[in-house]
């Protein structure tokens, strides 16, 4: 099944803003969430080692544990780069997902010194040793 085009369009768009290559942008988001909008999960070893101690309210630090939308960004970093709706879930909505997890995207790249395989390991926090090279692969179903 192909991806929706306005939603190419979407992420596109985002990666523009944020001098991404937009190829990029849409490979993180096929791995990420295969193009589902709603798609969510939920990171518990995230949430007892970054946000439990910051002592917030318990929704908040649920869903600051939560990764949202296309880009599956953490609430926790969609905090830290300003997102401030005042519920996580609003980045389920693929323009402000996608304009978070851009710009996201786009400080793990600088602090990378521009490796974007570098960048991708960030992105994913290491998890997943072979996430990088996956990601790296499906930048040609964008070009």
């Amino acid at each position: 099944m192909s991806p929706p085009a306005d939603l190419i369009a979407l992420a596109r768009a985002a990666a523009t803003k944020y001098a991404l290559d937009p190829a990029l942008v849409c490979a993180v988001v096929e791995q990420e969430s295969s193009w589902d909008t709603h798609a969510i999960r939920y990171e518990p070893a995230f949430r007892v080692h970054y946000v439990a101690p910051l002592g917030l309210p318990p929704t908040e630090e649920v869903a600051r544990s939560i990764s949202w939308g296309l880009m599956q960004v953490m609430g926790q970093v969609a905090r830290e780069h300003g997102f401030t709706g005042k519920f996580l879930s609003a980045l389920c909505d693929p323009p402000a997902g996608l304009d978070i997890g851009c710009a996201a995207l786009a400080a793990k790249i600088s602090s990378a010194d521009s490796d974007i395989a570098r960048a991708l390991t960030l992105w994913n926090g290491g998890a997943n040793a072979g996430y990088a090279p996956q990601v790296l692969a499906r930048i040609a179903n964008y070009r």
